[in-house]
């Protein structure tokens, strides 16, 4: 039982790994494009520059953190908080908050429609909730 935690934890810690190097890849490699798209925005100005920075680097650590055994928890907390707070852009974009609502995604998910983007975004938040449980309980029974 305890392999087959680890083997999902490792799935599902691959898939994020994989998911924010592709959004942060897809931002820096189309940085003006998501510069604009950020300036876009309906927040202030400030806002839009720190994210145009920060975003693509916080994604990078966020990926990181997934590979290396003692910051492992800190990487799945840290896209818990990131997909949380992307989730909750899209919500208030479609309890519509804001009077436009311009897409700042990058690659595949720009395709998506604001409640598929939903969908995903809740079932990412659920596998990164079941990655910290089995993470938790991996070293709470010592088997690493």
């Amino acid at each position: 039982m305890i392999f087959q935690n680890s083997k999902w934890l490792a799935v599902i810690e691959f898939f994020l790994i994989l998911l924010w190097v592709y959004a942060a890849l897809s931002k820096l490699l189309t940085f003006e494009e998501f510069k604009g798209q950020m300036h876009n925005q309906t927040f202030p100005l400030w806002v839009a520059n720190t994210l145009i920075y920060a975003l693509p680097e916080v994604e990078l650590i966020a990926a990181a953190s997934l590979v290396f055994d003692k910051t492992r928890l800190a990487g799945l907390i840290i896209s818990f908080i990131l997909m949380a707070l992307f989730t909750g852009y899209i919500s208030l974009v479609l309890l519509g908050y804001w009077e436009r609502f311009p897409c700042s995604c990058g690659g595949i998910l720009k395709h998506m429609g604001w409640k598929t983007h939903l969908i995903f975004n809740i079932s990412v938040l659920a596998l990164i909730s079941i990655a910290i449980k089995l993470f938790t309980k991996e070293r709470r029974t010592g088997d690493n």
